[in-house]
Formats: structure tokens, C-alpha cells, sequence
């Protein structure tokens, strides 16, 4: 096991490249078993969570071969072998497993699906479309089984506005026979990207983004290419690290209009934000000044940046209150930023940050993906060395991130664990 080191205070400067989607790569690696022919996706972030995704798919019978950031699937032998548990249990995207083997084998036998511990995600709009799909769903001994004679279309209203089952459900529905209308849907680009990966396959989908998502049912989809779209969870942390660390950053690979919730707030602090169609230049002022953050469904401020943003507002002046309507429980960070010296205090689901605050370098540890982010930016503000464990959830979403810092001019290296330091984690 490795830890992260980060010698703080460094400041920021030159040009980072955002990778591709981890969000839609998640779902689109899924989405080729319901082909017959080979598809190939360009643009793929190097990533922990798509390693596990690919092996998975190989265990069905997929023939996958990597290229740098290009894989090439083919799954003409795949059969719906039962996936219960395994590498099923590391992430929770592997629940898309469920609606591509669903669409295309009208079976599957899943593992509760894993992943970063954000409290209670049910996934039962998922098993509401199933079933209003055709599909018999049962709980056997920790694992989901999915059973139908034939899919049908069906109107579906989803009761929460949920990205999972949303893609979930166009999956299972694109072979349905008939029409399928998912009402209340998310609209988030990860489910345009997933949409036109299987338009291009032969599907008929019209709607994606917006909320209301009509599919007309085909009997078979064949392979195709398809290049994913930029992370724009990525592209908004390096635009928080610019914030509150840099000097001057230009961000590479990056779609403006889907970051538009944080800019605004970003702007609302003071920082200097330039777009144009494929960058962002942003200079931080000379002073930030807080503000209240509420995260909602898209185009609302994204849940998955919350933590990052909270490290941002120790470093503005005056009161910020951040509040998070998608994951009560998504505020495992504060105690570790508190070790850092921030004043920050959980009240309900909201979290109150006093600033400005000098943090200090301590060692602390990411519960999960977007927390490590989190600790990442507090790092790079800190006076000292910050040592940051728990790296398996950070290389879940950050391809070669402190490399990426590196090029920046920050001083981040890894270093591997001493056997006491892998069991005081291990007990943490």
C-alpha cells in the first residue's frame, strides 16, 4: 500500500489535461455487451475502477484488448455467466451489469454492488424499471437475480432523479419490444454520452438530457466507435485547485457549459475565469470571498465536488455553508480538514466553514474518491507536509494525479507504507 505526500504552499501554474469521463466510461464499458460485433471507445481515463470493469468483462467472455486510452470489446461469445460478488463488490458502477445483460441475455445474476461508502444509495428505481420492463427481481443469499421471458416497454416515472438508474433502465429498454418512456430522468452529459454510444450501435433513443427520455425498442444493435466526452468532476477539481492554489492554470479537454454551477460560484469568489469551446483559463484573486453551496441534481452544483469546494472556502473570508441534498452522509472529510486546522462544523446536512484558516500539513486519510480530492487541495494549501492515505479511492476517478500536480509545479510524490502503517490504516 502507497501514501500521498504533499509538501504544501507550492503555487500552481501551466497546462493540465483533463482525462475522459470516469461517470459515462463507467456505464459505457457495460453498454457493449448489448452488441454483436466489436466496439471500440476512445479517450478512457486510466483509471482503477475501468481495470476491474474490463476483467469483469472478460469473465463473461468478452475478448478485451487495451491500447493506451483506447479499448476495443468484443462480445460476440459472452454468455450471462453469474458475477456475485468479487471484483462486483469494488465498485458501485458495476450494477450497470444488471441492465446490459438484462437487455441482451434477458438474465443476470449480480453481486450487491460496491464502491465509495456515501450512506444509504438504494437501487430501487432500478428494480422499479426492471420490473416494469418484464423482469422478475429477487434478492437470493446477497445477490440481485434478474429473470424475463421477453422485455416490453413500459411508461416509467422515476420517484428520484437518479443518473444509476436512469442509464440502468435505457440499457434494458433498448431491445425491449415496443416503446419505453422514462419520465423524471436525469439529465446529466454522462447519459448523452451513454445514449449516443448506443445510438451509434442502431438504438433509437430520443430525449437524452433532457427529462424525459423516449426509446423505441430494436431487435439487435451492432458494434461501433465511440470517443468519450471530457470528466467534467476532473476538470472542476483542477478548476478549485487553480482557486485556491494557483497562479495561473489553463485547463485542457474541457466542456464549459457542463461546469457552468461551479464557474458561477468560483466567479461569485472572486476568481478570473476565461472559456472558450475546449478551455478554461482561471486566476485566482487576490482575495476569495465565501460563499453558500447547495448541491442538486445537474445542471445544479454536482455532489461529487462538494468536498473539493469546502477545502476551497477555508481559504475565503467569512461564513460559507455548504449543503448536500443528493448525500446527507458525504461529509466524512471535515473531521480530517479539522486535523488540518480548519473550522468547519457539521450541522444536519449542511457544513458550516469558517475562513480564513492557515491549514497544516498532518496525516490524514480519504474515505472515498471525492474526499481524497478534498484532502488533496487542503494539502496543496498547507504549511508542511501533508500525508494522505487511502490512495485505492483517489485512483478510483484521478488518472495519475500527482503527476499531473508535478507538471503544475507542486511537490507531491508517493511512497510506499511500512507494515505499521498499513495496520494502523487497516484499524482505522
Amino acid at each position: 500500500m502507497q501514501k500521498l505526500l504533499i509538501e504544501g504552499g507550492k503555487r500552481l501554474n501551466g497546462q493540465v489535461r483533463i482525462s475522459g469521463a470516469k461517470n459515462s466510461a463507467v456505464a459505457l464499458l457495460p453498454a457493449a455487451i448489448l452488441a454483436e460485433s466489436d466496439v471500440t471507445i476512445e479517450g478512457l481515463p486510466k483509471i482503477s475502477d475501468l481495470e476491474i470493469l474490463g476483467d469483469l468483462l472478460e469473465e463473461i467472455g468478452g475478448k478485451v484488448e487495451k491500447d493506451g486510452q483506447t479499448i476495443h470489446i468484443d462480445p460476440s461469445n459472452m454468455i450471462s455467466m453469474p458475477l456475485p460478488n468479487g471484483k462486483v463488490k469494488k465498485l458501485r458502477a458495476s450494477y450497470y451489469f444488471m441492465g446490459a445483460m438484462l437487455g441482451r441475455f434477458k438474465k443476470a445474476v449480480i453481486g450487491l454492488p460496491g464502491g465509495c461508502h456515501l450512506g444509504p444509495r438504494p437501487i430501487d428505481q432500478h428494480i422499479k424499471g426492471f420490473e416494469a420492463l418484464g423482469a422478475q427481481v429477487t434478492n437470493e443469499q446477497g445477490a440481485i437475480y434478474l429473470r424475463a421471458d421477453e422485455l416490453r416497454g413500459a411508461r416509467i416515472y422515476l420517484d428520484v432523479v437518479s443518473v444509476g438508474a436512469t442509464i440502468n433502465i435505457m440499457l434494458a429498454a433498448v431491445k425491449a419490444k415496443g416503446k419505453t418512456i422514462i419520465e423524471n430522468a436525469a439529465k446529466e452529459p454522462e447519459i448523452i454520452d451513454v445514449a449516443t454510444l448506443l445510438t451509434s450501435m442502431g438504438a433509437k433513443i430520443k430525449g437524452a438530457g433532457t427529462d424525459v427520455i423516449r426509446i423505441e425498442g430494436v431487435e439487435t444493435l451492432s458494434g461501433c466507435m465511440h470517443t468519450i466526452i471530457p470528466d467534467r468532476i476532473e476538470a472542476g477539481t483542477y478548476a478549485i485547485m487553480a482557486a485556491a492554489q494557483g497562479e495561473e492554470m489553463l485547463i485542457d479537454n474541457v466542456i464549459p457549459q457542463h461546469l457552468e454551477s461551479l464557474l458561477a460560484k468560483l466567479r461569485e469568489m472572486g476568481v478570473s475565469i476565461e472559456a472558450n469551446e475546449e478551455q478554461l483559463l482561471i486566476k485566482p484573486g487576490n482575495k476569495l470571498k465565501s460563499v453558500d453551496i447547495k448541491t442538486l441534481v445537474y445542471p445544479g452544483f454536482p455532489t461529487d465536488l462538494q468536498q473539493p469546494f469546502t477545502s476551497l472556502l477555508t481559504k475565503a473570508e467569512g461564513t460559507g455553508v455548504v449543503t448536500d441534498t443528493i448525500y446527507s452522509a458525504r461529509f466524512k472529510h471535515i473531521d480530517e480538514l479539522r486535523r488540518m486546522n480548519a473550522n468547519i462544523k457539521v450541522e444536519g446536512g449542511a457544513a458550516i466553514v469558517a475562513g480564513p484558516y492557515q491549514l497544516e500539513g498532518a496525516k490524514v486519510k480519504a474515505s472515498d474518491l471525492r474526499a481524497g480530492a478534498a484532502l488533496i487541495i487542503a494539502a496543496l494549501m498547507a504549511d508542511g507536509v501533508t500525508e494522505i492515505t487511502g490512495l485505492e479511492h483517489i485512483d478510483r476517478g484521478y488518472e495519475e494525479i500527482a503527476q499531473k500536480l508535478t507538471s503544475l509545479g507542486a511537490t507531491v510524490w508517493r511512497e510506499e507504507m511500512s507494515e505499521e502503517e498499513v495496520e494502523q490504516f487497516q484499524n482505522s
